[in-house]
């Protein structure tokens, strides 16, 4: 399978328009036509609709496994550019907003970006380093996507809060489990609070559902939110007051591609 037929593909699919995807590629949109013709003829079945322009279940499919290919391919190009390239005069580190550890990275230019990108950053090399959160029980590795062979290592295990507004009648308590807590509402802020889909799979359960969506980094306007009653969040303790959670820490970890953290 041609992975420039495959990149054709996922930027047809993405801009819903063969012709949004010719002029964000650089190619004429008859180029674009020939790569998903050639696609589809490679692997003999339709993969788009025309009009409108979707993916069928085959090419739904295809797009599932296309992401990690493409990464991997990314992935080692970066790899072997870095191994024989001069060491590059600036640090780049990127970290997912709950993530930042001063002590830990002495960077010259951060980026601030959703947990994903920090992965996906470092293994195509745009970023030197990554350091990135979630949940996990006490010394339990993150469970992060295998979109590379990344090197990681645990730097930091805090404890972890619900945020809960005034009155609320947990407020009280000393310590909660996070499963009393299934059928609650809830905040949806996954780039300023731990995830609705971790707590889902902490617990075991499928509750944790949004009463509100926020979207964004700030995490004092998350906590205005929640103090005001529009529903609950879970944050580090360092980053929010709040009732403290049960057999569960907010665990940093800091990634890099091997070959890169072998040259510093």
């Amino acid at each position: 399978m041609d992975p420039h037929l495959l990149r054709t593909f996922v930027a047809v699919t993405r801009c819903g328009s063969f012709s949004r995807a010719a002029s964000e590629l650089g190619y004429t949109q008859s180029a674009v036509s020939q790569h998903i013709a050639a696609l589809e003829n490679d692997l003999g079945t339709a993969l788009l609709t025309r009009r409108p322009v979707a993916p069928t279940d085959a090419g739904r499919r295809l797009l599932d496994h296309a992401g990690p290919i493409l990464v991997r391919m990314d992935a080692a190009r970066a790899e072997i550019t870095m191994m024989v390239a001069a060491p590059p005069d600036r640090l780049v580190v990127g970290l997912s907003p709950l993530a930042f550890m001063p002590d830990v990275v002495g960077a010259n230019h951060v980026r601030v970006l959703p947990r994903a990108d920090v992965l996906t950053g470092v293994a195509r090399g745009t970023l030197d380093l990554g350091l990135v959160d979630g949940l996990a029980a006490p010394s339990d590795p993150l469970n992060l996507p295998d979109v590379a062979p990344l090197a990681k290592v645990g730097v930091a295990e805090r404890p972890l809060v619900v945020v809960l507004p005034d009155g609320h009648p947990l407020a009280t308590r000393k310590r909660i489990n996070l499963a009393d807590l299934a059928d609650a509402q809830w905040i949806d802020a996954p780039d300023s609070a731990i995830p609705l889909a971790q707590l889902r799979a902490a617990s075991g359960t499928d509750g944790f559902r949004a009463a509100v969506r926020y979207e964004g980094t700030h995490v004092p306007g998350l906590l205005a939110m929640a103090s005001a009653g529009h529903g609950l969040a879970v944050l580090p303790r360092h980053m929010a007051a709040g009732v403290p959670v049960t057999r569960l820490v907010h665990r940093v970890e800091l990634l890099s591609m091997p070959s890169r953290s072998g040259a510093r």
